[in-house]
């Protein structure tokens, strides 16, 4: 009897390892493109992030990636993108400085209304207050961000964390 409620009850729904939930009837996802509005603007951010974002949901779920119509819709905008110094040393200059980007997310389920939702994700990364964030320090300071972010998006949409 357990045995039958258990495969009536959870085969409405598809379970994954990275704890996603998603409705076995939900079959794609858009990322709209996210644009930059931070008041110090990266060249290329907005495009690094929707790429993020998108191969986030790809490889985590079974969902299929289109360009519009998607059961599944996320979008919204890059709000901040700030450097600043976090500790300081005895001669009054910056011991570490920190990068933090914030993003705005607009989600939408067309299966259902009540798992939409907007809300503000952010994250920083910190680095030596001598150094510059140039290179592949920048490139390394802008993924490990992203990849807290999305992840963090991926959550609170998909994992319902």
């Amino acid at each position: 009897m357990i045995i039958v409620i258990s495969t009536t009850f959870f085969g409405c729904w598809k379970y994954s390892f990275t704890g996603a939930s998603i409705p076995v009837a939900t079959k794609t996802f858009q990322v709209n493109y996210f644009q930059n509005y931070a008041p110090l603007i990266e060249p290329g951010l907005e495009r690094d992030f929707t790429l993020a974002l998108q191969d986030l949901i790809l490889n985590q779920t079974r969902l299929d990636l289109v360009k519009s119509g998607g059961d599944l819709t996320y979008e919204g905008e890059i709000v901040e993108y700030r450097i600043s110094p976090t500790t300081a040393t005895a001669d009054n200059t910056a011991a570490q400085n920190r990068l933090t980007i914030s993003v705005n997310i607009r989600f939408f389920d067309k299966n259902d209304e009540d798992a939409e939702m907007e809300k503000r994700f952010s994250f920083f990364y910190d680095y030596a207050g001598n150094a510059q964030l140039v290179g592949s320090q920048k490139d390394t300071a802008i993924n490990e961000i992203f990849e807290r972010i999305t992840q963090d998006i991926f959550n609170a949409t998909l994992a319902k964390w």
